[in-house]
């Protein structure tokens, strides 16, 4: 199997790139890969400033869906150039 090269991945919608680069860490169960894309996204400054009190369990609640969500390809926002350059490298090697 030959590594694709930077046109051919660039080509590709930010979609597909997720689907192809979590693909590949889910096969080579990379979790440093999965916590370097959990690290851009838009709402993971916000919900890594909850402390997690009882008080605050909707909010965190809320805060992990907008996460799972951002995750999935929804809502990346000002960060998507960033993450399709990380999966573009992720792809790419």
């Amino acid at each position: 199997m030959t590594t694709p090269g930077f046109a051919e991945l660039d080509a590709l919608s930010t979609e597909k790139l997720r689907e192809r680069a979590f693909a590949r860490a889910r096969e080579k169960r990379d979790v440093r890969f999965f916590w370097s894309v959990l690290g851009h996204l838009p709402d993971a400054d916000e919900a890594a400033a909850l402390d997690g009190a009882p008080n605050s369990i909707g909010p965190t609640i809320d805060e992990a869906v907008a996460l799972y969500r951002e995750l999935e390809g929804r809502n990346l926002g000002e960060q998507e150039p960033l993450l399709r350059a990380a999966f573009i490298d992720y792809l790419g090697k």
